[in-house]
């Protein structure tokens, strides 16, 4: 019988390719989402799992469920044998989190917090939890490596991150427990979109430009830009690596090259064959300069490595663009 896997935010953009990628390494998902960002589709389905269901051939097993809503948890802990968690679910935008400081920290820390005590009582051990590069702030060096100093963060986003990770190692270490409990950290959560059939994003093809404003007026802001389908097999590679009883580890996510925004500009227009237009722009705040990371050690210890390049990111954005030219009513699922 297949191992169940409770994904948290499976329906959300990360999550629900994770989901996707379970299904092909042979687990069996059950998706937790409140789906306050997805788009209804048909049959009280939402749209994410609905497409994921159709380009799969299978039925997603799912429950609308906010963490913050304890009680339903237990729930759902009650009715299934769980071999680990992926945690997605949570608040991720770095602008909002400055001007909503309370909101994140009751929404991401208290909801972990409800999982992670849920977990306890009964008896599940392993979890994957997707992480941020947020929780480095402003790079000491760069690309960055597991060991750089995690913790000075410079946006309320980063900081649920950071205390999350703070709150799984003591617990991991409380426990004592003969299975491993992994952090993953992505180091660039802002993925370009991938075209597959269980593509579940709109992407707009127009920018702003973020200038950084700590080097010079012409530099803009430096990120490593992974495919979603490269960030997800690196879950499910941690996923496996639970098995090995490592205790909490840690693992950076990325192609290890850092990309402007206007090289990103750049390459969809070579990708769509058209102008784009975009904006300059203040740098926004609680954002940093650069961030990119030194992937090496999950290549060493997970077997994983990103396989996509810039271009082939563009590429596949572009053709689902083309495909899906008014996304899921004008609207996009988070």
């Amino acid at each position: 019988m297949a191992q169940k896997v409770l994904v948290t935010g499976g329906g959300g953009y990360i999550g629900s390719h994770c989901v996707v990628e379970l299904i092909e390494a042979g687990y069996h998902p059950v998706v937790i989402d409140d789906f306050s960002n997805a788009v209804q589709g048909e049959g009280n389905v939402p749209e994410s799992l609905r497409r994921i269901e159709k380009f799969m051939d299978t039925k997603v097993e799912f429950s609308e469920l906010n963490l913050l809503d304890k009680p339903g948890l237990e729930k759902i802990f009650k009715q299934h044998s769980f071999y680990a968690v992926m945690h997605f679910a949570g608040l991720k935008a770095v602008g909002e989190s400055v001007e909503q400081p309370l909101r994140y920290y009751r929404v991401n820390l208290t909801g972990t917090i409800n999982l992670l005590e849920v977990m306890q009582a009964h008896g599940v051990h392993n979890l994957v939890f997707s992480s941020s590069a947020t929780v480095y702030g402003d790079p000491q060096k760069l690309p960055i490596d597991e060991q750089h100093p995690a913790g000075g963060c410079t946006n309320p986003y980063g900081k649920t991150k950071f205390f999350i990770e703070e709150m799984i190692q003591d617990q991991c270490s409380a426990e004592k427990v003969g299975t491993s409990t992994p952090s993953v950290l992505t180091s660039q959560d802002r993925s370009v979109r991938t075209h597959r059939e269980h593509q579940i994003t709109f992407y707009p093809i127009s920018f702003t430009v973020i200038k950084n404003l700590l080097f010079s007026p012409l530099s803009e802001g430096v990120r490593d830009y992974i495919h979603v389908v490269d960030l997800a097999k690196g879950h499910i590679a941690a996923l496996r690596k639970l098995k090995d009883n490592d205790g909490c580890k840690v693992y950076n996510l990325g192609t290890g090259t850092g990309y402007s925004v206007l090289q990103m500009v750049q390459a969809m227009e070579k990708a769509s064959g058209r102008e784009i237009a975009y904006k300059i722009a203040p740098r926004r705040s609680g954002d940093i300069a650069s961030c990119y990371a030194d992937p090496r050690l999950a290549e060493k210890e997970l077997g994983w490595k990103a396989n996509f390049g810039l271009e082939r990111m563009c590429e596949d954005l572009w053709r689902w663009q083309s495909q899906n030219p008014t996304g899921f009513s004008n609207s996009t699922v988070q």
